[in-house]
């Protein structure tokens, strides 16, 4: 007999120690949801200062027209052509994209008639922190950034181009905070450029310079 309660009481022993084990799995699996459901429904944090992508003092027209969805911002140049002209991050932050996105089709500033590719060529997207991003599509050749560089406000980090769904040399400029995409400030002012009921475009002058 008491071998039998030996027996007994070490599966007792042994099916308490699993029962723990997975109620203890069960717990951690709670808390490491609710800590990924926090971060995911947490508001952004305060807007970063963004300035216009685009090089210090240049004035660039800014478009939308529709079905390009609301506010994306699309950058012609005023003056000069578009093609290979500096593209530089509208605030400090972390690369978590760099590269082509979609078919980069196969127009050129040499063949600007080329076939047209799907979805943003290639592309650069900038954490900035507090659940802001910036998206910036269509340069003309790989990105001069990579995945996990750090950039500050002001650096070059690509060149208008053409590549992806473009019909013409030009950059094409998103922000999102979270998960939605929002109107473009630049230097604490709106962009001009919000719903894409029609076809409008507003010139605005670049304040991206460096600091003294």
């Amino acid at each position: 007999m008491t071998i039998i309660r030996s027996r007994s009481s070490s599966r007792r022993r042994r099916l308490r120690t699993v029962l723990g084990v997975f109620a203890f799995g069960v717990v951690a699996a709670l808390i490491a949801g609710a800590v990924v459901a926090y971060q995911y429904t947490r508001p952004p944090g305060p807007e970063p200062t963004f300035q216009m992508p685009v090089a210090c003092g240049e004035t660039w027209r800014l478009g939308t027209y529709p079905g390009h969805d609301d506010f994306d911002v699309d950058f012609f140049p005023t003056q000069g052509e578009a093609w290979g002209r500096p593209i530089l991050a509208a605030y400090a932050g972390e690369v978590v994209k760099a590269g082509p996105s979609g078919d980069l089709g196969g127009r050129t500033k040499e063949n600007p008639k080329g076939p047209m590719g799907r979805g943003g060529g290639y592309m650069v997207e900038i954490d900035h922190g507090g659940k802001w991003s910036t998206q910036y599509l269509h340069m003309i050749e790989q990105p001069m950034v990579k995945k996990g560089d750090r950039v500050a406000t002001g650096q070059q980090i690509g060149k208008v181009g053409s590549t992806g769904e473009s019909g013409a040399p030009h950059l094409h400029y998103e922000v999102h905070a979270g998960w939605q995409k929002v109107v473009a400030n630049f230097d604490g002012k709106p962009s001009g450029i919000t719903t894409d009921d029609r076809e409008y475009s507003v010139e605005r002058k670049s304040n991206n310079c460096p600091k003294k």
